[in-house]
């Protein structure tokens, strides 16, 4: 047995949307997959965990182990962007300040949950164990480093580190180039 879903097993899972060559491990895990769309070219690895409103563009990656809670607000991740391992992506968060209480079993008068939606820009990479917290906009052409904790926005073509992630220099624009040339030959 293939250890991705074939088209019809795809089709059953009930996305709002799927486009073409769409490979998605068998162990990945979608909650309210009706509220998600997956462009063409999409790879979801082996434990990957979706719930909520999430749209992945085209040639994405998600490697094992990434969990996005889309949640109402959202996570959009755009062509030619990518999860490393083990990436966590909040649409929402509770308030931990102590004023609330916290979790889902919790009647929600009771609870004080952030939602803002995460945007993940074209050609922006997380290196493993990211996290990222609700209302950041990963820049165009970003790039975070290896157990990074990104609180707040990344500017477009930088290279970010830290915890909480701070820029350290700029990244370079060629992958611009490299796209053109990859999408002349593979898709023109």
């Amino acid at each position: 047995m293939n250890s991705f879903y074939d088209k019809s097993e795809l089709a059953e899972i009930g996305f709002k949307s799927i486009g073409q060559d769409v490979f998605i491990s068998r162990k990945a895990s979608f909650y309210c997959a009706d509220k998600m769309e997956i462009g063409n070219h999409v790879r979801i690895d082996d434990f990957c965990f979706l719930s909520g409103n999430i749209r992945l563009g085209n040639h994405i990656h998600l490697a094992v182990g990434c969990i996005l809670y889309g949640s109402e607000k959202g996570i959009t991740m755009e062509d030619f962007s990518g999860l490393s391992p083990r990436c966590v992506v909040h649409a929402d968060s509770d308030d931990y300040s102590g004023e609330f209480m916290t979790n889902p079993m919790v009647d929600k008068k009771y609870t004080n949950v952030t939602f803002e939606p995460v945007n993940i820009g074209k050609h922006a990479i997380l290196g493993s164990g990211c996290i990222v917290l609700p209302g950041v906009n990963v820049g165009e052409g970003s790039c975070v480093g290896s157990m990074s904790l990104v609180k707040e926005s990344t500017r477009p073509w930088t290279i970010n580190i830290g915890i909480p992630s701070k820029e350290v220099k700029e990244r370079s624009r060629r992958l611009l180039e490299l796209e053109k040339e990859f999408l002349s030959n593979n898709e023109g």
